[in-house]
């Protein structure tokens, strides 16, 4: 019984391990390319901004984080850099920096989504006709799927 109960409990914990590591390794294997740093560095051409993905942000660990220079401007917004591999990330324009979650959740009503990050080194997110970057001052990626908060860049 004891032993049955061991391999019990050795399975569940392989299953879970595998289980976890899908959801880590899923959005790595099915995602695009990633735009080249050519293609990046003629969208941060005609940005009006810049900012800063950081590690060091309260929220932000080693499962959570991202770094590299973002360019904002009204047609796209673009990052030179990294964000860490996950599910269902979100790029938004906030009018207040954060960098936790219950700061966004708090201000998420005042925030316009512009889109879905599909790349975790550089990206470029089109934005949409309607949002006017000028009337925010930070961009956030936040994982819609675990309401996590990824990292987060002050530009104006």
């Amino acid at each position: 019984m004891r032993r049955l109960l061991l391999l019990a409990l050795t399975h569940a914990a392989a299953l879970g391990a595998g289980f976890a590591l899908g959801i880590y390794a899923l959005p790595i294997l099915t995602a695009p390319p990633a735009p080249s740093a050519g293609d990046v560095g003629a969208a941060a051409g005609s940005a009006q901004f810049t900012g800063e993905f950081r590690r060091d942000l309260k929220d932000s660990d080693f499962l959570h984080w991202g770094e590299g220079t973002v360019s904002v401007s009204a047609a796209a917004i673009a990052l030179m850099g990294r964000i860490a591999p996950g599910p269902d990330y979100k790029l938004y324009l906030s009018p207040e920096f954060v960098e936790t979650e219950a700061d966004f959740l708090r201000l998420k009503a005042r925030m316009a989504r512009v889109g879905d990050v599909k790349t975790f080194e550089n990206f470029i997110v089109p934005v949409p006709a309607g949002i006017d970057p000028e009337a925010y001052t930070t961009v956030i990626v936040w994982c819609e799927s675990f309401g996590q908060f990824i990292t987060a860049a002050r530009y104006r």
